[in-house]
């Protein structure tokens, strides 16, 4: 399975600088929420912390019509990002309607 997800990743990539803009760590998030449609759009934001940044936390967001009760969204770091920052150490994503948070996730690192 891993390797089918490499080449799906990979594909089309024809030189090694496309191939290596195309390496890193990929992070999908799959989101559900029927009750709340039609009461606010949702913001999906991905907090994370690199291994070269420090403390610094770095963020990511995708947004949804108000009509959406689901969702898939993927979260990318790579190519010079990944090389020059570094692995991705700890991270954290929420999921929120307008003001209200339908979910949370973090890694165990997450402070």
């Amino acid at each position: 399975m891993v390797r089918m997800e490499k080449e799906r990743r990979l594909r089309g990539a024809v030189s090694m600088e496309e191939r290596r803009q195309r390496l890193g760590q990929y992070y999908t998030l799959i989101w559900n929420d029927p009750k709340g449609v039609k009461q606010a759009p949702v913001e999906v934001t991905f907090e994370y912390r690199q291994g070269g940044s420090g403390s610094r936390v770095k963020t990511k967001k995708k947004s949804f019509p108000a009509s959406a009760s689901q969702g898939r969204v993927e979260f990318s770091i790579i190519g010079d990002d990944y090389f020059d920052q570094g692995k991705v150490l700890a991270w954290r994503a929420t999921v929120r309607r307008g003001d209200r948070m339908v979910a949370r996730e973090r890694s165990y690192l997450w402070e």
